[in-house]
């Protein structure tokens, strides 16, 4: 059953302003693993098929992923990922944007084919956007749009009830590091005590409330990597938030003009000054968590693709 957070005075929820998700275990009912080692297996599959030398696409598909994941320089992942890969791919190999392009149109969505949406993930996004929630598609950045849709898709949600949906067009940072969480504070003008995110990662997602927001963890596919548990958080089942959105009362102030694209460094700094209560300790624990799934996803794609190759 759902467990209420500790509130000051009363167990009701806060008067949100805007509602941040997470994707993958939380919205999408799929084990993350499972689904990495399939994309990969694709992908890999899928460059082979178009005469693109896969150990090549193998080591910038890596050198990608780590960019993404460690760089703090205001770039945007997508401008992290690809010059990370064209220091290991030649730019000249394909026509990178036509290629990719019907990769993710075609290939990648029939990825989810077999997975079976929630039915009760539907009924809270809708509930919620009904009530007049601002809704924030808060996944890890490192796909491009089309993927992230694709992936909505599979969860049985309509990606058009997202104000903003993070990709890594339009983000310039990842989970759990807090400038990831401020850039989505700055595009909606908002303060963290203004938000629930909605997550199933104890570390990634709780990240967002070390810049105060309220959390509510999805336990179906509970990820704990640090081993923190979920004591003194809102926590249930699928189901259980579903029937707990559905008890809220209609969104009496919400946030607008949330900006869909890019954030600036100056706004993000400005949100992160703003919210940040998270102690330096736990920064570090929390990027060494997220530093050694990056790490394990790049060797999983490396994997794969020397399989293919």
């Amino acid at each position: 059953m759902t467990e209420p957070i500790p509130t000051a005075g009363a167990d009701a929820p806060r008067a949100y302003r805007a509602i941040f998700f997470d994707l993958d275990g939380t919205l999408l009912p799929m084990e993350l693993e499972e689904f990495l080692s399939t994309y990969f297996k694709s992908i890999a599959s899928f460059v082979a098929a178009h005469e693109v030398d896969p150990q090549a696409f193998s080591a910038g598909l890596k050198a990608g992923i780590g960019a993404m994941a460690a760089h703090d320089d205001g770039r945007t992942n997508h401008e992290a990922y690809w010059e990370a890969f064209f220091q290991k791919v030649d730019r000249t190999a394909a026509d990178w944007d036509a290629l990719l392009g019907e990769f993710y149109d075609v290939d990648f969505g029939k990825i989810g084919e077999g997975v079976q949406p929630n039915p009760a993930t539907a009924r809270a996004v809708e509930a919620l956007a009904q009530k007049g929630y601002p809704l924030v598609l808060a996944t890890m950045p490192m796909f491009p749009r089309r993927a992230v849709e694709w992936r909505l898709t599979w969860a049985g949600v309509d990606p058009r009830l997202f104000a903003r949906i993070t990709t890594y067009e339009n983000s310039t940072s990842v989970k759990p590091k807090p400038a990831y969480c401020a850039e989505n504070l700055a595009a909606c003008g908002l303060a963290g005590a203004d938000v629930l995110m909605v997550g199933n990662n104890t570390v990634e997602d709780q990240a967002f409330a070390g810049l105060g927001t309220d959390m509510y963890l999805v336990t179906d596919h509970l990820l704990d990597p640090a081993g923190t548990g979920v004591e003194g958080v809102r926590h249930g089942t699928m189901e259980d938030f579903a029937a707990w959105a559905e008890a809220l009362p209609a969104c009496a102030n919400p946030a607008v003009g949330i900006d869909p694209g890019v954030v600036s460094s100056a706004a993000r700094e400005a949100a992160l000054a703003a919210n940040s209560r998270v102690a330096d300790h736990e920064v570090a624990r929390a990027m060494e968590v997220a530093g050694a799934f990056n790490a394990g996803a790049a060797a999983s794609a490396h994997g794969a693709f020397s399989k293919e190759a």
